[in-house]
């Protein structure tokens, strides 16, 4: 009842501060005052709610509304300085964005966070409180997507350029919730109400086509005719750079049908689902990122999206280079790579290629050579991984049945590339079966699109020099003696803004303080010069306090989310990223498992001797992938029993965080000291939360893999924990295992035995410890060396208890890290792309020209 009285009384206050405030319309307002005001008129004339309410949930979307207004001035200040000057602009296509949160983001960028604090609260509310209202938008799954997210940030503090291309999925991937029998998915809800950060843009819409056949005319002209139409809508999210006026566009697109594919006569008729048959399927395209594609209709639906994506992307993209006119009229196609830019990230929109073909050719009137020379000099393609499920390759069968023409197309482009090799590297002919596009084996004809990326690019690039190098002489060494130049490398990055300067206010103000500045924040190379206090114990006693502050802070959400109550003097060890085998979550729960055995085994005054740790593992398992969803369950299952063990439990605790996404890192990854990035080695192409661990003050345990190398190199080796296998030693360790040579380590014995035992529950792990058994064999052999690596991980390990026990050594190695992290910006990233790959330049746009008021004499 006292809940409840406070709750009302907390509403009527609230009421009575936003009745005292004008509900005025002040869109570009700097002042406190003025923007509670323009808050407020979005609250009474932006409705979405009951007039009579303002609790949290309306503040927000009303706060957004208001900032959303200044957007909107500099986003149209932007593309009118582009349509002006009329550059050369960039054009990322990306299957995902994993944006967060964009009211923090916003405000920080715009740097008007303190006066916004202040209107809330004038408003009876809190800043914070605000912030948490907004959902993660769904539009993506791990770091390809976050990756994507920086780079437009990057893109558009460095005042360039550039447009974001995507889908506007309806659900996501999935909400993870956790059960007692593991993972389980639901629907996510971020737009269950609305997004107020798109504008939806009617004007805006593109045909995009399925299915039909090609028609030859008697010229000898192909055209794509028939099939299914549905129409591609823009949604514009606008980017804010930090602290510049450049305002750049994340374009999504939804599907939809029109009024007129409805059949009115089958809807009367009772057959409601044939009558609405295209508007089903337009529904189905931007329903759910990453469908599951078992089944036929599975694939379909994925090659659909990407060829939505493309096809929408490339028909704008166009339209905008048809609307400038050049200085003697229309402008000439060979204009278009030097204005136009476009990066494939990943291999999800390689139908950019025979899409950007096909509108050349049928719709342009170009012939062949000059659509070819066209494509080719604007199309680059990044490559994030080796993995051979994720090269993605499709179906012959299923690509004709949906895109006829442009398998003609490919196949003519690898017809050709063959040609190529015969006249002009004979020496490669041996090698044409695995370099070729198309691959005819008859048990199963596929089109291998990084093979199609590769030839038809101007440059591919990986993402982290250990990955590059691997590209260049392992995954397409024989391209490299074709095209020795075409290949590059940019070591991924991250915004500094959104990991570390929002993320860790406490920590952020200690730089700056130490620093004397805080053009650091888009200077990462400036951290440097925190190294000359790495001794200071004044400097130490501050950092401390900072990491312990955010350590408090994720200390309450794991209590909230999780209901597990964990020591913020015990070390905090954490591995967050999409849980897959390589990533090897189960090598960091069998050492968790490990360490609980030998506490149980251990006197009371012995345990007092150890390092108390909380072990924190979070991610999302593909809802069709069973080992990576029995690694979830294991590890809730091992927490649930530790947690729960009074002889233990002050030593060692077991968290498993549901739902991770990026609102969640950002609490995570400050509070962090000990961060695991333990991939078998060759296998991550880059990794981007190290760079967010290492960068907010948090120590590695790692394997040499992709930008970990990278990182230990910039920050030192002895502020690293390094363990495990090297790339090169990979592949013979394996050999050695299928010929019966390896010896498991006791401790890797004893703890699989633990878990047989049933010390955790009854749940089955045989298939999964199966894994990591036997010699070969389809899901046996331990092809990721988790048993390989496991003495050396738990040496690494225990390096790290005694580390941690040196307090004024642990702090010295976390400013070391930070200070070493200034590599790993995404401007520095974006600059590179920008230089040497897209070749376009900074656009800045002026002081914005607000419109001029005639004063009243």
């Amino acid at each position: 009842m006292a809940a409840t009285t406070a709750k009302k009384n907390g509403s009527n206050a609230t009421a009575t501060a936003k009745s005292s405030i004008p509900a005025v319309s002040h869109p570009l307002a700097e002042e406190s005052s003025e923007i509670a005001s323009n808050i407020n008129f979005h609250a009474q004339y932006t409705p979405h709610f009951s007039p009579f309410k303002f609790e949290p949930e309306q503040a927000y979307y009303a706060t957004a509304g208001s900032v959303r207004d200044r957007l909107i001035q500099q986003w149209n200040e932007t593309y009118r300085h582009f349509h002006e000057v009329d550059p050369k602009q960039t054009y990322y296509l990306s299957m995902e964005y994993l944006q967060g949160r964009a009211l923090t983001n916003a405000i920080g960028n715009l740097n008007i966070q303190d006066a916004y604090a202040d209107a809330l609260n004038k408003l009876g509310h809190e800043l914070e409180e605000v912030v948490e209202q907004e959902k993660d938008a769904a539009l993506g799954n791990g770091g390809l997507g976050r990756l994507a997210a920086c780079f437009l940030d990057s893109m558009a503090t460095l005042n360039l350029p550039a447009w974001g291309y995507g889908l506007r999925y309806r659900y996501g991937l999935f909400k993870q919730r956790i059960t007692k029998a593991g993972q389980e998915e639901i629907a996510e809800d971020w737009l269950e109400k609305f997004s107020p950060w798109e504008v939806v843009r009617h004007d805006v819409v593109f045909p995009v086509q399925f299915f039909g056949r090609v028609e030859v005319d008697p010229s000898g002209s192909r055209k794509w005719v028939g099939g299914e139409v549905l129409q591609a809508l823009a949604y514009d999210v606008p980017i804010p750079g930090y602290k510049t006026k450049n305002t750049i566009s994340l374009r999504l697109w939804e599907a939809k049908a029109c009024a007129e594919d409805i059949s009115l006569s089958q809807f009367n008729d009772g057959q409601y689902e044939s009558a609405a048959q295209l508007h089903s399927s337009a529904q189905q395209i931007c329903a759910v990122l990453y469908p599951g594609d078992a089944t036929e209709n599975g694939k379909l639906l994925r090659l659909k999206q990407q060829f939505f994506l493309c096809s929408a992307s490339l028909q704008d993209i166009i339209s905008r280079f048809k609307e400038r006119k050049g200085g003697k009229g229309l402008r000439q196609w060979s204009e278009f790579p030097s204005k136009v830019a476009v990066q494939l990230n990943d291999t999800h929109p390689t139908l950019t290629i025979p899409e950007l073909m096909r509108l050349l050719m049928d719709d342009e009137g170009l012939g062949w050579d000059d659509a070819w020379d066209v494509m080719t000099r604007t199309i680059a393609y990044t490559n994030h991984t080796v993995l051979p499920e994720a090269l993605e390759k499709w179906s012959q069968a299923v690509m004709w049945k949906l895109l006829p023409r442009h398998m003609e197309i490919i196949e003519e482009i690898d017809k050709r590339f063959i040609a190529l090799i015969q006249s002009t590297q004979p020496n490669l002919e041996s090698k044409l079966s695995s370099m070729c596009i198309l691959d005819h084996n008859p048990q199963k004809p596929v089109v291998r699109m990084a093979n199609l990326c590769v030839v038809s690019s101007h440059t591919v690039n990986g993402v982290a020099q250990l990955h590059s190098d691997i590209l260049k002489s392992e995954l397409f060494a024989d391209y490299v003696s074709v095209w020795p130049n075409k290949f590059q490398n940019k070591t991924n990055g991250i915004t500094p803004r959104r990991w570390l300067r929002f993320c860790s206010p406490e920590l952020s103000h200690i730089v700056t303080k130490w620093l004397k500045t805080d053009q650091w924040v888009t200077n990462l190379d400036l951290l440097t010069n925190l190294r000359q206090f790495a001794d200071n114990a004044d400097f130490h006693t501050e950092w401390e306090s900072a990491k312990m502050a955010n350590k408090q802070r994720l200390a309450q959400y794991i209590l909230r989310v999780t209901g597990v109550s964990i020591d913020p003097n015990s070390l905090f060890d954490i591995q967050v990223k999409r849980i897959h085998e390589y990533k090897r979550q189960l090598l960091n729960i069998l050492g968790a498992v490990y360490r609980y055995k030998r506490l149980k085994e251990m006197s009371p005054e012995e345990r007092k001797n150890t390092t108390s740790r909380t072990i924190m593992i979070g991610g999302k398992a593909f809802a069709t992938y069973t080992n990576a969803k029995r690694i979830v369950k294991l590890v809730n299952d091992v927490g649930a029993v530790v947690n729960n063990d009074p002889e233990v439990n002050t030593y060692l605790k077991v968290v498993f965080v549901p739902n991770y996404n990026v609102s969640v890192a950002e609490i995570l990854i400050p509070g962090s000291e000990l961060s695991q990035h333990i991939s078998t080695a060759g296998m991550e192409a880059s990794g981007t939360s190290n760079m967010k661990f290492a960068l907010n003050g948090c120590l590695i345990i790692g394997t040499l893999d992709g930008a970990n190398v990278e990182i230990r190199e910039e920050i030192g080796e002895e502020n690293f924990f390094l363990f495990g296998a090297t790339a090169d030693e990979v592949p013979h360790l394996r050999k050695e295992r299928e010929n019966g040579l390896f010896m498991p380590d006791p401790r890797f014995e004893e703890a699989k035995q633990f878990i047989r035992s049933g010390a955790f529950g009854n749940y089955d792990y045989n298939p999964l410890l199966e894994s990591l058994e036997g010699n070969s064999g389809y899901g046996r052999g331990d092809y990721f060396l988790v048993g390989h690596d496991f003495p050396t991980y738990m040496d690494a390990q225990a390096r790290v208890d005694e580390a941690y026990k040196d307090r004024k050594r642990w702090i010295k190695m976390s400013i070391l890290s930070t200070s070493g992290s200034g590599k790993f910006s995404s401007d520095r990233t974006i600059s590179q792309y920008a230089k040497e790959i897209w070749n376009i330049e900074e656009c800045c746009v002026p002081q914005l020209r607000y419109p001029t008021v005639t004063p009243l004499l």
